[in-house]
C-alpha cells in the first residue's frame, strides 16, 4: 500500500489525491495483541490544510474508510496527515 494514491474527502465538495508515504510501527506500549502504528498521506495542497477530525478515504480498489487524520505540516510536496492506530 505504500507509495499508493488514495483520495482523501474533506467534504462533500471537497477531496484531494493522498500518497501514503509513511507507515511506522511504534515500540508496543499496550498490553493488547497488535502493534500501534501510523500511515502518514501527503497531498499536493501548498497553502492550506484541513483541521483534524474524522474524514472518508477512498482506495479505488479497496473501497471506503473512515479515518481521524490530523495535519502534520508541509513539506517540499504539499501538506502530510497522520492517521495514528493504537
Amino acid at each position: 500500500m505504500l507509495n499508493r494514491v488514495f483520495v482523501i474527502k474533506f467534504s462533500e465538495e471537497i477531496q484531494h489525491d493522498a500518497e501514503l508515504i509513511s507507515v511506522t510501527e511504534f515500540d508496543s506500549y499496550s498490553p493488547l495483541q497488535r502493534t500501534p502504528f501510523s500511515l502518514v498521506f501527503r497531498t499536493q495542497q501548498k497553502d492550506e490544510y484541513y483541521e483534524q477530525g474524522i474524514f472518508n478515504i477512498i482506495h479505488p480498489e479497496e473501497g471506503n474508510l473512515e479515518l481521524f487524520l490530523t495535519p502534520l505540516g508541509f513539506d517540499e510536496v504539499g501538506m502530510k496527515y497522520e492517521a495514528v492506530f493504537s
